[in-house]
């Protein structure tokens, strides 16, 4: 469970909309935009990758 302010998740709800995202893949994206851009996410190896 996940407990998110009523407010931000009606905006974060209107942000997916906006991106035809579901509210689970837009904070999925935001979660992985934010590990990114801090440099945290784990290196993938060339047999991962598309």
């Amino acid at each position: 469970m996940l407990r998110i302010d009523p407010v931000v998740f009606k905006q974060i709800e209107k942000w997916a909309d906006d991106e035809f995202r579901s509210v689970n893949g837009q904070l999925e994206w935001i979660i992985n935009k934010s590990l990114k851009d801090a440099k945290r996410l784990p290196k993938r190896k060339a047999s991962e990758k598309n």
